[in-house]
């Protein structure tokens, strides 16, 4: 017998799939093809305190191995969330990690808080987001900011804190140990990396925000680069994620360092991909003589 089940900041889940924020909705879009309770946990879109429209169109376009996308955190708001999505997805016995944006640090700390009396299971903080007290830059490229708002939104939960970084920085081991020092339970890497794409006939840039988020098989090898490099210098779990199609890419992931892997744009390609590779990662235990798939973690360090 082989064992995929896996303890990730002190939440004990089925294996160590989940699905990458804003690519798989709030679980049921996907329930036509398997039931999403078969996942180690549900990352659900990105929230914002209120019901926020997100950016004009055009939103996405496809790119060499990839996709760009600029939806601005379209969503219906937390407390939308926690009325109508939340119920469904723990009566089909779902692990949910809530995903968050906020616009300023006083609005992560409230969506916390809010949070902290629901049933959600975990909270994943994004701090890909502009700070706009500062002008509008990311709060995570600044290793002082994301020390202290991982510190104030853990202060407000008894829920563990995950915190999910931007890999447009030049250092990510700084910023993946300031959120450790902050007291995040664990972090994601990566978000998507900034790019852009220019209509040649209109001579103008595609997507209406300009820049938008480079994701898919394209970032595969810088973000199992950051998480490789990160993974000596903390010792807080990380979920890896960034162009994960297969279970060999989750393998990668999970050989750097990963406890687990999130699919995201490859769920796009293919609705089936999360499922196909919980069962490869089961083939490969089997195939390998390996009893359990956390004896892999970090494996490609020794």
């Amino acid at each position: 017998m082989t064992n995929l089940a896996t303890n990730f900041a002190g939440l004990k889940l089925k294996n160590p799939v989940t699905v990458g924020s804003g690519t798989y909705g709030f679980g049921s879009e996907y329930k036509r093809f398997y039931n999403p309770n078969i996942l180690g946990a549900i990352t659900s879109k990105g929230m914002t305190l209120n019901e926020k429209e997100g950016n004009p169109p055009g939103r996405s376009i496809e790119t060499p191995s990839g996709m760009l996308n600029c939806v601005g955190l379209q969503n219906p708001g937390v407390e939308f969330f926690a009325k109508e999505h939340l119920p469904k997805l723990k009566e089909d016995g779902c692990t949910v990690f809530a995903n968050v944006a906020g616009k300023d640090v006083d609005e992560y700390v409230e969506i916390v808080r809010f949070l902290d009396s629901t049933e959600v299971d975990a909270i994943e903080v994004n701090l890909s987001c502009p700070n706009v007290a500062e002008g509008g830059i990311a709060f995570g490229t600044d290793p002082k900011v994301v020390e202290e708002v991982t510190r104030k939104t853990v202060a407000v939960t008894s829920k563990p804190i995950i915190i999910k970084l931007t890999p447009n920085v030049a250092d990510i081991v700084s910023i993946a140990q300031a959120a450790q020092n902050g007291g995040a339970h664990g972090i994601s890497l990566i978000n998507t990396l900034l790019g852009m794409s220019i209509d040649t006939k209109k001579r103008r840039p595609v997507l209406s925000n300009t820049f938008g988020g480079l994701s898919g098989p394209a970032i595969k090898p810088v973000a199992l680069r950051m998480v490789y490099q990160v993974y000596p210098h903390i010792d807080i779990p990380i979920i890896g994620m960034g162009g994960i199609v297969n279970s060999q890419d989750a393998l990668e992931f999970i050989m750097a360092g990963a406890q687990m892997v999130a699919v995201g744009t490859g769920n796009f390609v293919n609705p089936l991909a999360c499922q196909e590779i919980i069962e490869g990662l089961e083939m490969y235990l089997e195939e390998n003589d390996i009893e359990d798939i956390n004896q892999l973690v970090g494996i490609a360090h020794k």
